[in-house]
């Protein structure tokens, strides 16, 4: 009977073992993404998407982006920004060590409503692309007297 026991004990103990290696295996892969500032795996910037009534605002990080390697893309209510970034190692240098790698991304969104492409406004500012999308008119609710 205590050889059964022994046996059962050590099945368990070998079941705990492999569970914590499979919970440590899993814990590093996805923390990678948090590491590496979320880019690699993801692919595509965090962004936020904000209704302020008149408009909306879109707040997208872009560390590293400028202008020139930013595009975007509005058609009714359809929103499309893409960019890359290029490798910025000087000519001639060897690399002993990359972590700034080149990348590029496509994100796109349907919004609520169409937005009045004449009067979009974006800007970059640290890393940060803001974008005020206001409404088209005929997305703004109207006030219908009652006679």
């Amino acid at each position: 009977m205590w050889t059964r026991l022994n046996e059962m004990d050590r099945m368990l103990g070998a079941m705990d073992l492999l569970r914590s290696q499979l919970n440590r295996s899993f814990w590093d892969a996805t923390t990678l993404g948090e590491d590496l500032g979320g880019r690699l795996i993801e692919g595509s910037p965090n962004t936020n998407l904000y209704d302020q009534g008149e408009f909306f605002e879109v707040k997208a990080e872009v560390p590293g982006l400028t202008k020139a390697n930013l595009n975007i893309r509005i058609q009714g209510n359809y929103l499309e920004m893409s960019g890359t970034r290029e490798s910025d190692a000087p000519e001639g240098y060897k690399t002993h060590r990359c972590e700034r790698g080149t990348t590029s991304f496509t994100r796109s969104f349907t919004l609520p409503t169409e937005v009045d492409v004449e009067k979009v406004d974006a800007s970059l500012s640290n890393g940060i692309l803001s974008l005020k999308l206001p409404k088209s008119e005929a997305a703004k609710p109207k006030q219908i007297a009652i006679k």
